[in-house]
């Protein structure tokens, strides 16, 4: 049996402190077991300068539900050609903490704020987003463009 985890300050700034030195400058702590758990439950740690390529999820399973924890998060919404639908900021104690993102949306995230951390929950088992379910009209993550394409999008926040 897993012991209980308390989501408390230490564990937000031990994750924190793991999204700032990583390569990708984000990071997952699971509360599932495994990736195949029927669902996965995770705090995600992301710093400003990561950028995650708008994607949707296709499975209708794989509705995603975000509530942000610490600091500030922009969500983007997009229709299939890349046109921004919608966006909203997220944080703690604001008119908005969190978000549902139906299957078939597109989306992406950006931190507005160094030390940015969500829950994150949707249903298992993990699978990698397939290439269908990544968006072709925005660079891929590494491609030079990325930085880019991230300032615009952190853009719409100003």
């Amino acid at each position: 049996m897993k012991p209980v985890q308390t989501i408390n300050r230490e564990l937000l700034d031990n994750v924190s402190m793991q999204a700032r030195t990583a390569p990708r400058r984000r990071k997952n702590h699971n509360f599932h077991a495994a990736e195949n758990d029927p669902c996965n439950r995770l705090l995600n740690a992301i710093e400003p300068d990561s950028y995650i390529q708008p994607h949707c999820h296709r499975d209708a399973s794989k509705d995603e539900t975000i509530i942000i924890l610490r600091g500030r998060v922009g969500m983007v919404f997009f229709d299939d050609r890349g046109a921004v639908t919608s966006t909203t900021v997220l944080a703690p104690a604001s008119e908005a903490v969190g978000v549902n993102v139906p299957h078939g949306v597109y989306h992406t995230l950006v931190a507005l704020e160094s030390n940015s951390v969500f829950f994150e929950a949707k249903a298992g088992p993990y699978a990698p987003l397939i290439p269908e379910e990544k968006a072709a009209w925005a660079p891929v993550e590494g491609d030079p463009r990325a930085a880019t394409y991230l300032a615009g999008l952190k853009h719409l926040f100003v």
